[in-house]
């Protein structure tokens, strides 16, 4: 029993220790299973810690050089601010210098002139002394008399002085006006435009020379009353010339007789016709052209009857210079000098357009150029400067401002280019146009138109306010006031046409 229980005490014991030993062994190779894991997870760590080190590291080292960047160019910004300061202490330094130096200079200067000063009046004294004893003057006598010679020889000194200044301002004028006006003459490039009498109009046949004479020269002599011009029908075959100073007046006539010549029918109901048609088309194509001027120059906005005289230039000439050429001629080169001049360009253009705008006036209003454009200008409100400009292109007043003083430079640049004018066109068309002027100044006269080259003075009068008999006074009395105030070579015949003409309509 007590060995049984032995066995049994044994077995239990050794199977308790044989457990144990096995749980321990178990146990053994968790711990080392885990501390193997355990050291795989510190391994890994480790190495994650590394490259975070390093990727730090890295970072760090970028930093240090951006850093290191940031600071070096501080240094630079620092030593440039330093030097520009030295600079400036530098210059600061040379201009105390300099003014001190000046100082001392017009301290010596002053103390010199101090000198001469009480050295003149000790000459002056000593000399009026002198002058009191040879020349048995009083004192106040010689000092006078001194005085009166230092004020000649002062006043010589200023003269010379004075007009020293004066040749050097006007050397350096005549080079800055030289040197304007070369810039103004290459960068603008003008045409030549002289302006003829006549006009030639080809014929398609001899036969049409016929047509426009018309039966018993009614025709020709309806033409020439109606277009106020001298056609000239000569054995030169195919053509007709078209004669008039009147530019205007000799293109409308051109037009007509071309028009009349293209459609056949000859007569003076006709001719009345499609002479009102050329004229309304002329009015209308004087007011584009002068639109199209002022857009292509960017003057908008101007008023439409300024912009229809400018049309109307092309048919004004003034010694054989177109006058619209001159115009444009005058206003390019009137912007370029003031641009030279820090003036206002577009005004200068302005003014240099409108400068000549009474020339497209005169014609039928006669009277002054200078005083017809003013009046016009002022009349829709244009700028002070372009009304300077044209009473000062012809010395009427002085510039008032750069753009007035480049309109007139530009504009005797343009009229004395060589080439640009005829002085004998120019004459010529004067005598003419006084021709008609003394005509047209008489009671009763409807028109006058010279012809001839000027060798023939034609007037109409109004049949209502003048008869028969009175157009013989009147045309001695013409005749007389033309050989008192128009010089000519020859003769001028002057033909007085009363004619009586009654219109109505059947309806």
């Amino acid at each position: 029993m007590v060995g049984e229980i032995s066995i049994s005490t044994v077995t239990a014991v050794l199977g308790a220790l044989a457990s144990y030993f096995f749980v321990k062994n178990d146990n053994k190779k968790q711990f080392k299973h885990h501390e193997t894991e355990a050291k795989a997870k510190a391994k890994a760590i480790e190495h994650e810690a590394e490259n975070f080190l390093h990727e730090a590291q890295i970072r760090i080292k970028e930093q240090e050089v951006a850093l290191e960047k940031a600071y070096q160019k501080q240094v630079l910004e620092l030593e440039k601010q330093k030097t520009e300061l030295i600079l400036e202490l530098k210059a600061v330094n040379e201009k105390d210098k300099e003014l001190e130096r000046r100082k001392r200079e017009i301290e010596r200067r002053d103390q010199y002139l101090d000198k001469l000063q009480a050295k003149k009046e000790q000459e002056i004294k000593e000399a009026v002394e002198v002058l009191q004893k040879s020349a048995s003057m009083s004192r106040e006598e010689a000092k006078s008399h001194l005085i009166q010679m230092v004020e000649e020889q002062s006043q010589l000194e200023l003269a010379q002085l004075v007009r020293k200044y004066e040749t050097e301002a006007k050397h350096e004028a005549k080079r800055k006006a030289d040197y304007i006006i070369s810039q103004a003459v290459t960068r603008y490039s003008g045409e030549f435009a002289g302006e003829r009498l006549i006009n030639i109009i080809n014929l398609p046949s001899d036969e049409h020379k016929g047509r426009i004479i018309g039966k018993e020269g009614r025709n020709i002599k309806s033409l020439e009353q109606l277009l106020g011009v001298d056609i000239i029908i000569d054995e030169t075959p195919g053509v007709i010339i078209i004669s008039n100073f009147n530019l205007y007046r000799r293109a409308i006539a051109t037009r007509t007789i071309e028009l009349l010549v293209e459609d056949g029918r000859i007569h003076p109901g006709r001719i009345e016709e499609v002479h009102e048609k050329v004229k309304s088309e002329f009015e209308q194509r004087t007011l584009e052209e002068g639109e199209n001027i002022v857009v292509e120059l960017g003057l908008l906005p101007m008023h439409e009857e300024l912009m229809r005289l400018l049309g109307r230039l092309k048919y004004r000439a003034s010694y054989g210079q177109n006058a619209l050429a001159h115009t444009l001629e005058v206003a390019k080169l009137a912007a370029i000098m003031a641009a030279e001049m820090d003036g206002d360009e577009k005004l200068a253009m302005r003014a240099g357009l409108l400068h000549d705008i009474g020339k497209a006036l005169t014609q039928e209003h006669g009277g002054s150029h200078v005083d017809l454009g003013v009046e016009v200008c002022h009349r829709h409100n244009e700028h002070p400067t372009v009304i300077n400009a044209i009473y000062a292109h012809h010395g009427h007043e002085e510039p008032n401002g750069v753009e007035s003083a480049a309109v007139c430079a530009a504009d005797t640049l343009s009229a004395s280019r060589p080439g640009a004018r005829r002085e004998v066109l120019e004459s010529f068309t004067k005598r003419v146009k006084d021709l008609e002027t003394i005509a047209l100044k008489e009671k009763g006269v409807v028109d006058a138109y010279a012809i001839n080259a000027g060798r023939e003075i034609r007037v109409i009068v109004n049949a209502r306010v003048v008869n028969d008999n009175e157009i013989a006074i009147l045309a001695k009395k013409i005749a007389k006031e033309i050989e008192n105030k128009v010089q000519y070579p020859g003769e001028i015949k002057v033909n007085v046409i009363r004619e009586k003409r009654e219109i109505t309509f059947a309806r």
